[in-house]
């Protein structure tokens, strides 16, 4: 059990408006923090009042980007009970980052202690909305101060909260999805499969073209031969072609193994579906339009769990798909699911983890 030290606030701040949440505006009145330096390892575990940090401007960080950061919820259910929806996994995901950018590893289970303790105690910030959470943002920094290329020899583990509102606060809408084919997000062998900020930072250009365009999102093409689907944007992506449900194998290392990507696998195939994992190229998705089989496109993410694809550009082929509407398979991914993490349906899974 991870020994926490408490320094809580005298005084809680008002809550906000649960109708008017949107996404990363509000934070909680705590914060969690946990250090390391080399020859100690991690240490000194704490929930804090929120707070700015105070950081050397030559600290690591700023200069070579040594950071991680994940993302998952917590959700409250209709007799008021808290849980996480398979949080094991985002703390695995965590660690194979961390390996990747010479980051220390974390104790799995000291990581989930301290996230539970933090929801636990602003757990008053869990809104009680259909289709609202509370996000729970875990991150890591290098602080060492040094100018000089090489791993930190000291970070700081920080969990931030903030509640959010309902992705679809008036019912599911399909998006516009503009394929980029200038710009590349990852290649084998970088980081794509890591949850870095650098990854986003080098993304931006792509989606600012694209909202310029009017669409809502980028579909991202493998950075070497520009021909594989890779993801949208912050999400895994599913084609239903002719009934079988395909996505981009993640072997090569340039796809987010997403956490919503893999429970919607794994709850297809409950249900009977079959669904392969492989290279996908984005000729045989225009095949499969131009003769009448590409039957549903979708997104899938923590924040939006199932996001269907109404139009997909590939710019010389504007594809609408589904006549423009959520389908059959993304609507019960989405039911199920969502229907899992408030606790309103029954978890055959073993994923939802409650908060004391």
């Amino acid at each position: 059990m991870l020994n926490i030290k408490y320094d809580l606030v005298a005084e809680r701040k008002a809550k906000p408006d649960w109708n008017n949440l949107g996404f990363g505006k509000y934070f909680t009145d705590h914060m969690f923090i946990m250090d390391y330096d080399k020859g100690m390892g991690w240490h000194d575990a704490r929930i804090i009042p929120y707070q700015n940090l105070s950081l050397d401007p030559a600290c690591m960080v700023f200069h070579y980007a040594q950071e991680m950061f994940e993302g998952l919820k917590a959700y409250r259910t209709p007799v008021g009970d808290i849980q996480l929806f398979r949080p094991d996994k985002n703390i695995e995901r965590m660690n194979n980052t961390n390996t990747r950018l010479c980051i220390p590893h974390l104790e799995p289970s000291d990581v989930l202690d301290a996230i539970k303790a933090l929801v636990s105690v602003e757990k008053d910030w869990v809104p009680v909305l259909d289709g609202t959470s509370l996000y729970i943002r875990p991150f890591i920094i290098a602080t060492d101060v040094h100018i000089g290329v090489h791993p930190s020899h000291s970070y700081k583990f920080i969990i931030i909260l903030s509640p959010v509102g309902s992705y679809y606060p008036e019912g599911i809408k399909p998006v516009k999805i503009f394929v980029e084919r200038e710009y590349v997000r990852a290649v084998k062998g970088g980081t794509g499969f890591a949850k870095v900020g650098g990854n986003y930072a080098c993304s931006l250009i792509g989606q600012e073209k694209a909202e310029k365009l009017g669409y809502s999102q980028v579909l991202w093409l493998d950075g070497i031969e520009h021909k594989y689907i890779d993801e949208v944007g912050a999400m895994n992506v599913f084609f239903v072609i002719d009934g079988t449900v395909v996505t981009p194998a993640l072997e090569e290392g340039n796809i987010l193994p997403g956490v919503t990507r893999d429970s919607c696998i794994k709850l297809l195939r409950s249900l009977g579906y079959k669904v392969e994992e492989r290279k996908l190229a984005l000729e045989e998705v225009i095949d499969a339009y131009n003769n009448g089989k590409l039957d549903e496109a979708f997104g899938t993410g923590t924040a939006a769990v199932v996001s269907p694809m109404g139009l997909l550009d590939t710019g010389d082929l504007k594809m609408i798909i589904n006549n423009g509407e959520i389908g059959s398979v993304a609507q019960k991914l989405y039911d199920t699911l969502t229907g899992i993490q408030w606790g309103k349906i029954a978890d055959d899974f073993g994923w939802t983890v409650k908060v004391d």
